[in-house]
């Protein structure tokens, strides 16, 4: 099994992350996934032309021109679509997701699951709290209000996002770029070290969760630009966030995934986890991708009929937010 290095080890435990390069290949684990969602957004394009909302399905132009183009005009942005997660109010039967084969191949790639098998051990769960991220230029959001998975990522623990059931869970963030993230199309900020100091507070607002800027010394804080194969493997009390992406014509596009102990609770029980690796019981492991996605298509049924569900503990009305 390879995995991380002694060095890379003693980095995630003393600093609370690591990033390790070439772990995924370019064209032989990214480029089936890009494809994929190349497809996605053809779907996209073909529909909103068909309704005269855009003038083109402007399918000469590469997938990063392209998304910006049709958002732009169309003055919509498209993140649920890409998602594979569903939102936290998932209040249709029918509310857009993607699971496609291809990003469930990603999720149980070996080389991936090498890495998190050599920090959490091999009984490895797929944690349903992941998505993928497409963070556009300011100038073609049109929308009201903001939406992480497009726009900057306030400050926040990913142990903050979770139900309090989960705080022991020693969950790995696993964040991966499909292209280059650079400081100028937001790639992201982490404190080192800010992991030592337990979860802090996080406050409700437009953006999402975040730290009350007075919990934490930003100035600390330190740019992880990335290579497209390069992963950032993260621990659930680090804080990090990401920036606005100031270049006129790049999308910087990235997953964030996690991964957990088996036995362990995942912190969103009403979203499907599944075992993406265990060499104590190996005939347990997923793989099959339609499964998978059958898993979240029941979800997405059953969330749809049911009271809306608490996903996230914190109150407005906490004194640290006042």
């Amino acid at each position: 099994m390879a995995g991380l290095t002694q060095a890379q080890l003693d980095q995630f435990d003393d600093q609370g992350y690591v990033v390790v390069e070439n772990v995924l290949d370019p064209a032989g684990d990214l480029a089936p996934v890009m494809a994929e969602y190349g497809d996605v957004l053809d779907g996209i394009a073909r529909d909103l032309h068909a309704e005269g909302v855009i003038s083109s399905t402007y399918a000469d132009l590469p997938f990063d021109q392209r998304l910006i183009q049709i958002c732009d005009e169309s003055r919509q942005l498209f993140t649920q679509p890409f998602d594979i997660s569903l939102p936290q109010s998932a209040e249709r039967a029918d509310a857009p997701m993607h699971t496609g084969p291809a990003v469930f191949n990603l999720l149980i790639n070996p080389r991936l699951l090498d890495c998190v098998e050599s920090i959490m051990g091999p009984e490895i769960l797929n944690n349903p709290i992941q998505h993928v991220r497409m963070k556009l230029p300011p100038h073609v959001v049109h929308t009201e209000g903001r939406n992480g998975l497009a726009q900057p990522t306030p400050w926040h623990q990913d142990n903050g996002v979770v139900v309090a059931e989960a705080d022991e869970t020693e969950m790995l963030t696993v964040w991966l770029p499909l292209n280059n993230a650079t400081i100028e199309n937001s790639c992201l900020h982490v404190v080192p070290y800010s992991h030592r100091d337990g979860l802090a507070v996080h406050c409700p607002g437009t953006g999402g969760l975040s730290i009350p800027a007075r919990l934490m010394d930003e100035g600390k804080a330190v740019p992880l630009p990335m290579q497209a194969g390069s992963v950032l493997f993260m621990h659930r009390r680090t804080m990090h966030c990401s920036y606005d992406n100031k270049t006129q014509d790049e999308v910087r596009w990235s997953f964030d995934l996690r991964y957990h102990p088996v036995g362990q609770p995942s912190g969103r029980p009403v979203f499907p986890d599944f075992v993406a690796r265990s060499r104590a019981n190996p005939e347990s492991e997923l793989r099959d991708p339609a499964a998978w996605a059958q898993l979240w298509a029941d979800t997405r049924v059953r969330l749809a009929a049911s009271a809306k569900q608490k996903f996230n503990r914190w109150s407005a009305d906490h004194p640290a937010c006042a």
